[in-house]
C-alpha cells in the first residue's frame, strides 16, 4: 500500500533518521581506527626479520646508526609503514571520488585507467628524460593521472547520456589497457628502465625512502582535503544531472574539482608505489556497505579501510613466500575474487 504521509512529512522524517544514524557511524569508526592501528603496528613488526615491540619502540625514540635493529626500523619499516598509510588512504578516498562522479560503485583508479596512466607518464619520464628521483617524476605521475581522468570524463560526457557509468567505465578499461600497452612496449625495448621498474612496476611499498614519501604527502594530503570539502557537492551530483541543476548546483565544476582531486591521489600514491590495483575499488564499496550513501562518511571510513586493507596485504606479502611479493600482486589475487563475487552478488546501477 503506497505511503499516506505527505511529501512534507516524509521530506522531515529523513532528516531525523540521518541524525539518528550518525552517533552509530561515529561509534562505527573506533573499531575500524583500532583495526588501521593494528594494521600498520604488523607493518612495523614483521617482515623477513621479526622485531619485538620493545625493540621497535627503543629503536624509535633512541635510533642509533650503528644498532642493527634500528637501520632496518628506520630505513624499512618506518618508510613502508608511512607510504601504507598514506598511499592506502589516497587510493581509497580516489576511488570512492570515482564512483561518487560516475554513480558506479564498480570503479576505481585503476579501472578506469588513471593508474596505467599515471604509470606510462613516469616510464616515459624514466626512459626518455632522464628522471631518476620520485620529486622529478611525481609531477609526470600528476600529469598522467590527469590527462587520463580528462578524457575519460570526456568520452563518458560526450553525448546526451553525460556522466553515463556505463559509457565511462568502458572508455576506462578500454584506455588502461591502450596505455599498459604502451608501457610494455617502452620498458621491454629499454632495458635499464626495466630494470629500475621491475618492482614499482609491480606495485610495491619498498621502493621509496622515506624523504620520498613526505616529498608526495604534502600534494596527497591537498586532494584528500579537496575531497572532504567536495562532498556536499556531490551528494547531490548523486541525484542525476537534472536535480542537480535544479538544486543550483554545477555539474561540470564538481566533476573537474573532483577531476583535480582524483589526479593529485593516484598520482601521488602512483608515483609513491607503483600501480596498486583493487584499493580504490574495495574500501569505498565496503565503506558504503556500512554508512549508505552519505559521501562524507564513506570518505572517513575510506580513510581508515584503505590503509587497514593495504597494510594487512603488504604484511602477508613479506611472509607468504621465502621471498616477498609485491603488494601489488596480493591485492590483485585479494580483490580479483571479491570483485567477481561482488559482480555477481550485487546488481551494478547507478547510484
Amino acid at each position: 500500500m503506497p505511503s499516506t504521509r505527505s511529501p512534507a512529512v516524509r521530506t522531515a522524517v529523513a532528516p531525523d533518521a540521518e541524525r539518528s544514524r550518525a552517533p552509530r557511524r561515529w561509534i562505527g569508526l573506533v573499531p575500524l581506527a583500532a583495526l588501521c592501528l593494528l594494521a600498520l603496528t604488523a607493518s612495523m613488526l614483521v617482515g623477513s626479520r621479526g622485531i619485538p615491540p620493545a625493540e621497535v619502540l627503543h629503536a624509535l625514540f633512541h635510533p642509533d646508526p650503528d644498532d642493527g635493529v634500528s637501520q632496518t626500523v628506520w630505513l624499512s619499516r618506518v618508510p613502508r609503514t608511512v607510504l601504507v598509510l598514506l598511499a592506502g588512504a589516497a587510493l581509497g578516498v580516489a576511488g570512492g571520488l570515482m564512483q561518487a562522479v560516475t554513480r558506479n560503485p564498480m570503479t576505481d583508479p585503476g579501472i578506469l585507467g588513471v593508474n596505467a596512466g599515471a604509470s606510462l607518464a613516469v616510464v616515459v619520464g624514466l626512459a626518455f628524460f632522464g628522471m631518476t628521483d620520485v620529486s622529478q617524476y611525481m609531477w609526470w605521475s600528476f600529469a598522467g593521472a590527469m590527462a587520463t581522468s580528462l578524457v575519460v570524463f570526456t568520452i563518458g560526457s560526450s553525448t546526451a547520456a553525460r556522466g553515463s557509468p556505463v559509457r565511462m567505465t568502458l572508455s576506462g578499461v578500454a584506455l588502461g589497457a591502450v596505455l599498459s600497452g604502451f608501457s610494455s612496449a617502452v620498458l621491454l625495448t629499454n632495458s635499464q628502465v626495466l630494470e629500475k621498474m621491475r618492482g614499482w612496476s609491480a606495485g610495491t611499498t619498498a621502493s621509496q625512502p622515506l624523504d620520498a614519501t613526505l616529498t608526495i604527502a604534502p600534494l596527497m594530503l591537498a586532494g584528500l582535503l579537496i575531497s572532504v570539502i567536495s562532498t556536499r557537492s556531490l551528494d547531490v551530483l548523486s541525484l542525476g544531472e537534472a536535480a542537480a541543476v535544479a538544486m543550483g548546483a554545477n555539474p561540470n565544476r564538481i566533476r573537474l574539482v573532483a577531476l583535480v582531486a582524483i589526479a593529485l591521489l593516484a598520482g601521488g600514491a602512483t608515483a609513491a608505489a607503483g600501480p596498486i590495483g583493487f584499493i580504490g575499488l574495495l574500501a569505498p564499496h565496503i565503506a558504503r556497505m556500512v554508512v549508505g550513501p552519505h559521501q562524507g562518511w564513506i570518505t572517513a571510513y575510506a580513510v581508515l579501510i584503505a590503509p587497514c586493507v593495504l597494510g594487512f596485504a603488504d604484511v602477508l606479502g613479506r611472509v607468504i613466500t621465502a621471498g616477498e611479493v609485491p603488494v601489488g600482486v596480493v591485492t590483485a589475487f585479494i580483490g580479483a575474487p571479491v570483485l567477481i563475487y561482488m559482480v555477481r552478488r550485487f546488481r551494478v546501477a547507478e547510484m
